[in-house]
């Protein structure tokens, strides 16, 4: 018990020790690097401003970018998908994603070993909670951000068919219909602006429809890419093939609420024996059983 708390203490504090060291050696080259890049500008702001309260959290955020180039921790272009399907752009999500799976079992260890009681037990479990919580907590945004552009796919396709019947063209169309719906479906305007940047980046039309696909992986995308790959493939009406589609949408996600209502009857079973039937037995069985027995013992007696 001694040796395994004193070996996790050692090694809690050689962590410790090259966060710190990291932190500073990070602090230091930033500071020699603005005084040259002062001193290159004339001689111009010498002295350091002092931090405004704002600016803490991009230092903040700065500083794990830093220490995690520095261990050299590179980037997995998984995580960046995964963290782009969950809505979260920006490398800093990366730093905080894996600042908080490293320095979190750190601090589980820390904790748990100021318990008297199951210490190694506590150690280990709290270690390895704070090691999955992150990634549990990313594939939960990643799970809800496509149910909500599951459910906003037939509004944004009732918009692009009218846009489309007004004269637009569907490039049009998808641009005004993400500006329309950026405040009931911001997730979908997310993704339909951003496929308007990656045309005018020169990225084709298609591979930008494939791409949107490809991040959120749902067979509703799925379904609508390919029935816009048809359309611009044969020339076939795209007013038309929108408004199949959507109904088409509309259908299943009604057919999906008739299957989850036919699976309560069987989900409640078990609530209904366990929980439910126990008290009604002791309503209905407890007062004449009370009663059976105090005519038992009195005839006994």
């Amino acid at each position: 018990m001694n040796i395994v708390f004193y070996a996790m203490m050692t090694l809690t504090g050689f962590f410790a020790m090259g966060m710190l060291a990291a932190v500073m050696l990070s602090r230091s080259s930033r500071a020699t690097s603005n005084r040259v890049i002062a001193v290159m500008n004339g001689g111009e702001n010498l002295k350091v401003a002092r931090r405004a309260p704002s600016e803490l959290p991009q230092k903040f955020l700065k500083t794990l970018h830093t220490v995690r180039g520095r261990l050299g921790m590179s980037e997995d272009p998984r995580l960046t998908a995964r963290f782009v399907a969950a809505g979260l752009i920006g490398s800093h999500y990366v730093d905080i994603y894996i600042a908080a799976r490293v320095l979190g079992p750190i601090a589980a260890l820390i904790a748990a070993s100021f318990i008297p009681w199951h210490r190694v037990f506590l150690m280990t479990s709290g270690a390895g909670i704070c090691y999955l919580l992150p990634d549990i907590i990313l594939s939960r945004l990643v799970k809800r951000r496509r149910e909500r552009i599951r459910l906003s796919i037939p509004d944004s396709v009732d918009l692009l068919v009218i846009c489309v019947d007004a004269g637009l063209g569907l490039d049009q169309a998808m641009l005004r219909v993400g500006h329309e719906l950026g405040k009931s479906h911001p997730d979908i305007q997310q993704e339909f602006l951003r496929i308007n940047r990656e045309q005018r980046a020169g990225k084709p039309r298609l591979e930008a429809w494939k791409s949107m696909a490809e991040r959120n992986q749902l067979q509703e995308l799925d379904s609508f890419v390919n029935m816009l790959a048809q359309t611009e493939r044969f020339g076939t009406p795209i007013a038309r093939a929108l408004s199949n589609f959507g109904d088409g949408v509309r259908l299943k996600r009604r057919q999906r609420a008739e299957e989850l209502a036919a699976k309560t009857t069987v989900k409640i079973i078990f609530p209904l024996v366990l929980f439910i039937f126990p008290c009604i037995f002791i309503v209905l069985l407890g007062p004449p059983g009370i009663n059976i027995a105090r005519a038992m013992s009195a005839g006994h007696m």
